[in-house]
């Protein structure tokens, strides 16, 4: 294995990519269930876009941190 900093800094990758997706689906849910998610007709509203593509792009961005994470622990 490498440096201990190395390895602490691929740990900590991986430690925050498990987090958001752990967290963010469940967020998700609990905002489809919000009432503003939704407007009469039943469409998505803003609300629900723009928490989509928040939860979205927090989920690419914690698939990039394990890969990151992964990448550089086999590099040691």
């Amino acid at each position: 294995m490498g440096d201990p900093v190395g390895v602490a800094g691929a740990v900590l990758l991986l430690v925050g990519a498990a987090f958001s997706v752990v967290v963010w689906p469940a967020f998700l849910r609990r905002i489809a269930a919000d009432p503003r998610s939704r407007d009469a007709a039943g469409k998505a509203t803003r609300f629900l876009t723009v928490h989509r593509t928040l939860i979205a792009t927090a989920l690419v961005i914690a698939v990039a941190q394990a890969v990151l994470g992964i990448w550089w622990l086999a590099s040691r």
